[in-house]
C-alpha cells in the first residue's frame, strides 16, 4: 500500500502541534487593563516540627547575653600571632511536638508561631535578667521541591520567607513544553495531614490562592500533558515488545541450536 507524501506530512504537523504546549499564563487577564490589585495576604511562615532554627540573643551588655548563646569558637591561622574567633551558629531543632529548649527559659512550644512571635516570647522571658534583649530567629532550612515537566527539576533551597509557586518554577527554570500550565499540583504537609491543592496557571485567580506563597518542605509537581503522557505509554510498550522479540528469539536460538546438534549426532 502506497502512502501519500502529502498526508505523511499532515500527520506530522498534527503530532507536533499537540506535542508543544501554547498555552500562556493568566489568559484571561484583561488585556487592555491598564492596572489591577490585588491583596497581597500573609505570606508569614508558621513554625513547625522538625524546623532548624537558629537563635541568637545579644544585649547592651554583651557579657550578660552569654548564657543564653553557645560559646564563640576561637582558632589559630598559620603565621599569625591573634586568635581569630567566629561566632558559634545557634541552632535549635523543633521536636516532632513542637518543643525546643531554649538555655535557662527551658521548653518552649514553638510549633504554630511565627518567627518574629518566637522571637518576642524569648525576648519577655528574658528581660527581667538581661537589659534591652535582643533576640533574632531565621530558618536555617527553608527549602522547597519542584518536579515534573520543568527544566531543572529538584531541590530549591530559599534565602527569604516570601516564596511563591511562581518563585519556585521560575527558580526550576520554566516549565518544558509538555508542561500542563492547568495541572499544576502543590503538595502540603500541615499538622500531621497531607493536603493536596492544583493550580491552573492559565487562571489569575492563582494571585489570590490561599497557597499562592508556599511554605517549608512544599512539593509542586507539574503536570506531563497528553502529548508527553502517550509519548510515555508509547516507549514503555515499545520496550515491552522488544523485551518479548529478544525472549522468542533468544529461545528460537537455544532449540534450532539442540535440533542442529542431535541432528549432526
Amino acid at each position: 500500500m502506497k502512502i501519500n507524501r502529502l498526508s505523511i506530512f499532515a500527520l506530522l504537523l498534527v503530532l507536533t502541534s499537540c506535542a508543544t504546549n501554547k498555552t500562556t499564563y493568566f489568559e484571561n487577564l484583561d488585556a487592555e487593563q491598564v492596572s489591577g490589585q490585588v491583596d497581597v495576604g500573609n505570606y508569614e511562615l508558621r513554625i513547625a516540627p522538625d524546623d532548624m532554627l537558629s537563635i541568637t540573643v545579644s544585649s547592651v551588655v554583651p557579657d550578660a547575653a552569654a548564657p543564653y548563646n553557645l560559646p564563640a569558637v576561637s582558632y589559630s591561622e598559620p603565621g599569625k600571632e591573634e586568635l581569630t574567633i567566629v561566632p558559634n551558629l545557634q541552632v535549635y531543632t523543633v521536636s516532632r511536638d513542637g518543643d525546643i529548649y531554649f538555655p535557662i527559659v527551658g521548653r518552649i512550644h514553638a510549633a504554630g508561631m511565627t518567627r518574629n512571635e518566637l522571637a518576642k516570647y524569648i525576648e519577655d522571658k528574658i528581660r527581667p535578667e538581661l537589659e534591652d534583649p535582643f533576640v533574632l530567629v531565621q530558618f536555617m532550612n527553608f527549602k522547597v521541591v519542584v518536579l515534573g515537566e520543568v527544566k531543572n527539576p529538584g531541590q530549591i533551597p530559599v534565602q527569604t520567607e516570601r516564596v511563591s509557586v511562581l518563585d519556585a518554577i521560575g527558580a526550576a527554570g520554566d516549565l518544558t513544553i509538555y508542561g500542563e500550565r492547568k495541572n499544576v499540583l502543590l503538595i502540603r504537609e500541615e499538622n500531621g495531614k497531607r493536603i493536596f491543592h492544583r493550580f491552573d496557571l492559565t487562571d489569575k485567580s492563582l494571585f489570590e490562592s490561599p497557597y499562592f506563597y508556599l511554605k517549608q518542605n512544599d512539593v509542586v509537581y507539574v503536570m506531563p500533558n497528553r502529548a508527553q503522557r502517550n509519548n510515555s505509554d508509547y516507549n514503555q510498550l515499545a520496550s515491552y515488545r522488544i523485551s518479548v522479540a529478544g525472549t522468542v528469539v533468544s529461545a528460537i536460538s537455544v532449540l534450532a541450536s539442540l535440533a542442529i546438534a542431535l541432528f549432526i549426532k
